[in-house]
């Protein structure tokens, strides 16, 4: 990706836990309705189109899975037509018991105030699903950080 070219989101962060724990939090749905969405029409596997629903919010969002290369990538397309960005996470084993995890968001689309918008939730949106992440697997804590980011009193 140039350097030049800024609407893409980015987080990323170390869990002390071996990369094949990591990445299966994130391909399979048992575990990642722990961190992030309520509801998953599946795991993520090359090829399937999926449908992930964050049921506090009443949003479902349809995914298409590009690339799964386990405990290495896993890339997806989601979003509604016209509206899809593309998502990959790269997992890099820093040693046998630590995982770094790096999420790029990248292909959101509008004006500058649009793009703005677009980078600050999704860079913040992924955060919370690494921190959430974090703490469920060093320290068995669901933190629901994802669900609490827009109570529902403020809604």
């Amino acid at each position: 990706m140039e350097t030049t070219v800024q609407n893409f989101a980015k987080a990323a962060m170390l869990i002390h836990k071996p990369v094949a724990e990591v990445f299966e939090a994130f391909v399979n749905p048992e575990i990642t309705t722990k961190i992030w969405f309520t509801r998953s029409s599946g795991p993520l596997e090359k090829g399937r189109q999926l449908e992930w629903v964050w049921e506090m919010y009443g949003v479902t969002v349809p995914v298409f899975v590009r690339e799964v290369k386990p405990c290495e990538k896993i890339e997806i397309e989601w979003g509604n037509q016209g509206e899809q960005t593309l998502v990959t996470w790269t997992f890099s084993a820093t040693d046998s018991e630590k995982t770094f995890v790096s999420i790029v968001n990248s292909g959101f689309q509008g004006d500058a105030d649009q793009l703005l918008a677009s980078v600050r939730d999704s860079t913040e949106g992924f955060t919370l699903v690494l921190a959430n992440l974090k703490a469920l697997l060093e320290h068995g804590i669901q933190l629901n950080l994802v669900g609490d980011r827009f109570p529902k009193e403020m809604q």
